[in-house]
């Protein structure tokens, strides 16, 4: 198993306080970089159904109420579960995702839990528990193993 040394995590390693600093704060202003860059890819795609709606007679059209969750779980799994293990808001704000176990975060792990983080968002639950827990997780990283941590 390989680690990027810039990144250390190893298995069973508690993350540092100075990684935990600011997560919380960077988290809510990343979710909303990414949900703004997750809007803007549906524009595009957007305009390709329409076309494709005219063509199929409608029947395209149906893809416009998946469009905007297939756009987000592919994003999920391209950026949290790529090689940067963080999405474009974490990235701009200096967080990404580890698992407490120390391996890296697959794409399936990155749609798990954007989809578990839209099932729990429905409650203030998901952001109170980051105050009570030691590293400042959500509800979705306690159940999936994981946490946010600085670069």
């Amino acid at each position: 198993m390989t680690h990027d040394m810039t990144h250390t995590s190893g298995a069973g390693s508690h993350p540092t306080q100075s990684e935990l600093d600011g997560v919380r704060t960077a988290r809510v202003i990343s979710f909303f970089i990414d949900y703004a860059i997750v809007l803007l890819l549906c524009v595009p795609l957007a305009i390709i159904v329409f076309f494709l709606g005219i063509i199929t007679l409608g029947f395209a059209w149906a893809l416009y109420a998946i469009l905007p969750g297939l756009v987000a779980v592919l994003y999920l799994a391209l950026t949290m579960g790529g090689a940067n293990q963080a999405t474009v808001g974490m990235s701009m704000m200096g967080v990404r995702i580890k698992r407490l176990d120390g391996e890296r975060i697959d794409p399936f792990l990155a749609i798990l839990h954007g989809v578990l983080f839209w099932v729990i968002n429905f409650t203030v639950f998901m952001l109170l528990i980051s105050f009570f827990s030691s590293k400042k997780r959500l509800a979705q990283d306690i159940l999936l193993g994981t946490y946010v941590a600085r670069d």
